[in-house]
């Protein structure tokens, strides 16, 4: 699970670029649309660059109009794993992430949150979202077949600077199935406590997405018009560890 991103091409024995196979199904949230083009390595860093797609596009009654990606693990992850990236997010208002979670089916479903920012928000931003873009989020969220709704155990911290603006290391520590500890560029700053036994395997994503709390202004914002840079997010390295 861990990479350093040196080779020419994202290596497919540690990571599947494809939104659909191997058990995953999402293509994404409306109107953004995953698609493993967007994907490379260059530079020493995997990169994720959105943008508008050439034609809108349609699937289960829903219209994308621009693109990201998501990349997974092939392998999962457990209790006793350290977990960390060196990552710079996107400026735009996509989002820039770094999280585990089980694979689909019945019963429970776990995700492990380390990071979820966004690169800009706007007035168009629900209030409680408008400091995303300087932000270290981090989320325990888990859902069961027939259960109401979902349980979600939160915490964060402001980062020093915008997101987009620096890379971070951002990182955590599945310590117990009941304590998740929260690293900032190497420094503790909180821990998730969930209310059952988190132990369930999980595997890595890097989701470059649209959320609903923030839309993107009419005509995509700087998906549409931002340089390559400022539509591209960088991942230096993920580096996982397990303590023995």
């Amino acid at each position: 699970m861990s990479d350093e991103f040196d080779g020419p091409e994202i290596d497919n024995t540690k990571w599947q670029t494809e939104p659909v196979g191997n058990g995953w199904q999402w293509l994404g949230r409306a109107p953004g649309l995953f698609r493993a083009e967007n994907v490379r390595a260059e530079d020493g860093k995997m990169k994720v660059t959105v943008g508008v797609l050439a034609e809108p596009v349609t699937h289960a009654g829903k219209e994308y109009k621009y693109q990201g990606a998501i990349i997974r693990s092939i392998s999962p992850g457990g209790p006793g794993m350290y977990f960390e990236t060196r990552m710079k997010a996107n400026a735009t208002g996509m989002s820039t992430t770094f999280w585990l979670i089980t694979k689909p089916g019945k019963g429970m479903r776990q995700e492990l949150d380390i990071q979820e920012c966004v690169g800009d928000t706007s007035n168009l931003t629900q209030k409680w979202g408008r400091e995303w873009d300087q932000i270290f989020h981090s989320n325990l969220i888990r859902t069961e077949t027939g259960a109401p709704g979902k349980v979600q155990i939160q915490d964060f911290i402001n980062t020093p600077t915008k997101n987009h603006e620096r890379f971070y290391v951002y990182a955590a520590w599945w310590k117990s199935s009941s304590e998740v500890q929260f690293f900032l560029n190497g420094e503790y700053v909180y821990s998730l406590r969930p209310d059952v036994a988190w132990e369930m395997p999980a595997y890595l994503q890097m989701a470059i997405e649209t959320y609903d709390w923030n839309p993107l202004p009419e005509g995509g914002g700087l998906v549409a018009t931002g340089t390559q840079e400022q539509r591209t997010t960088q991942y230096d390295w993920i580096r996982v560890w397990r303590l023995e």
